[in-house]
């Protein structure tokens, strides 16, 4: 059975939403105006330190410090693109670094701390952004789980590899390390679930192409099922775009499928999200109606957000993703916050 619903999402009038869809505007920023803004940002970082007391030698040395750790950040984030590494926007970043480095130094300043502490923290800074772009979104885990249950009787165990929130802007070393793996796991059947693409490439026709070349090359013996992400990010017409006319992979718009294993059905519920929790449960209540009497039940869902509901109708495992482990995580600290209705209840996994 299949259910289809409007894609109204409330994540539109989102703070979250509507700082990436601002702040992705800015890249058409012309160059000279971002370096006006630096300039700014070094203006009132002097200002800070003189005001504390720290005019002179102090005041200068860490406002030049600050021009140079800008300069090195737009440097890293350029880089990105001209190493084919990453093809987001770069202004935007470097904007938001300069503001906040400018404010914590002014805080130093203002408080007349040593201007050594104020170097330090823009070396600490420029070590994260590094780490953040260059080495941590291409060191690609996976991450074992085992479910036992007596709904599955087999000789073998069934391998199920999940994979989620791609955000695909071009084919990079990331995605082809993706598919190396994929391939190495040899899954018997592969569930996506959602995100293919990435905001500021939402039409963008060759992140399409790069889309369809990579989930093109997923095999399963048991096949290969998708559901969409958030509306916001790829509407339904863009996710139909991605797959079409690809035969080995389907899309699960609010529909059961029942795919013979040698340890019985296993029964995949493919939802279709609006972010919209009245909604997706009502809609998660009505798909159950027609739910399969024998075997296992699959829900493969964007969000975590319907957890507890399915659950409750009988959802033996639930496949989901879009918490990107927290929308925000900070070193040793972890996740400060996701864009989940149930927070950081699920951001990675149970």
């Amino acid at each position: 059975m299949t259910e289809t619903v409007p894609q109204i999402d409330p994540l539109e009038e989102s703070l979250l939403h509507q700082l990436l869809v601002q702040s992705n505007r800015l890249q058409a920023l012309p160059t000279g105006l971002v370096l006006l803004a630096l300039t700014l940002d070094a203006l009132l970082l002097a200002a800070a330190w003189a005001y504390g007391g720290g005019a002179g030698p102090a005041a200068l040395g860490v406002t030049v410090a600050f021009g140079l750790a800008c300069a090195v950040e737009w440097g890293l984030l350029a880089g990105l693109r001209a190493t084919g590494r990453s093809f987001g926007p770069d202004k935007p970043s470097v904007l938001a670094l300069a503001a906040v480095q400018a404010l914590l130094l002014g805080i130093l300043g203002l408080l007349a701390a040593p201007w050594l502490l104020a170097v330090g923290l823009l070396i600490l800074i420029a070590a994260l952004v590094t780490y953040a772009t260059w080495v941590e979104p291409f060191q690609l885990g996976v991450t074992h789980q085992t479910y036992m249950t007596s709904k599955y009787q087999a000789d073998q165990p069934l391998r199920l590899l999940q994979v989620g929130d791609l955000h695909i802007e071009r084919i990079t070393a990331r995605e082809r390390d993706l598919n190396q793996k994929i391939q190495a796991l040899q899954p018997d059947v592969i569930v996506f679930t959602g995100d293919f693409v990435n905001l500021s490439n939402t039409h963008d026709p060759e992140a399409e192409q790069a889309i369809r070349a990579v989930i093109g090359e997923w095999q399963a013996p048991l096949g290969v099922y998708c559901v969409s992400g958030t509306p916001l990010v790829e509407p339904m017409a863009r996710v139909e775009a991605f797959v079409q006319g690809l035969e080995n992979l389907k899309l699960l718009n609010n529909q059961w499928l029942t795919i013979p294993t040698p340890g019985g059905p296993l029964n995949l519920l493919g939802l279709t999200v609006t972010h919209d929790m009245a909604r997706d449960r009502a809609l998660l209540r009505r798909m159950m109606l027609n739910a399969p009497r024998s075997g296992l039940r699959l829900l493969a869902f964007h969000p975590p957000d319907i957890a507890p509901e399915a659950n409750e109708a009988g959802i033996d495992l639930y496949l989901c993703g879009h918490t990107h482990g927290g929308q925000m995580r900070l070193p040793l600290i972890g996740a400060v916050f996701s864009s989940s209705h149930l927070g950081n209840r699920f951001i990675m996994g149970r």
